[in-house]
Order: structure tokens, then sequence, then C-alpha cells
């Protein structure tokens, strides 16, 4: 199942970083409280307008964003 329809880029938002379902909420800080430990429920009680599947999305996204071609010059 895809959940990057949650994500949302606009240039007049956060400076065009990706986002949450068009909130000011960014899938940079949400992948950050998850490297530094913070639990789903951690960061669904800090941000109450997200949902679990929000969470899903923002690995998801990252996930899709390190999947890319690497180019070596020889």
């Amino acid at each position: 199942m895809s959940y990057l329809n949650r994500i949302t880029v606009d240039l007049e938002q956060c400076s065009g970083r990706p986002c949450i379902r068009g909130m000011r909420i960014r899938v940079k800080d949400v992948l950050e409280m998850l490297a530094g430990g913070a639990s789903e429920t951690q960061i669904l009680e800090d941000f109450p307008d997200l949902e679990a599947a929000d969470i899903r999305a923002c690995l998801q996204y990252a996930s899709a964003q390190v999947n890319h071609t690497v180019l070596q010059a020889v």
C-alpha cells in the first residue's frame, strides 16, 4: 500500500520542504523524532493532527528518496 499521497510539497509552505497532508508538519520533523527514539505513540501525542498512516508515509517517502542509482566516474 502506498502512503505517498499523504506527502505534499508546496513552494509557499515550509520553503517547499515535504510536509504531511498540507499541514506545516514536515516529513523531516517526524523522521528526526523517530531517529531520536520517539515512539509512534509519542509522535501522535506531540502532533494530535497526525495519524499513524502519516508516520508510515514519512518512512515510505524517506525510503523512496534513498532508492536511486549512484553513478561513479571511472
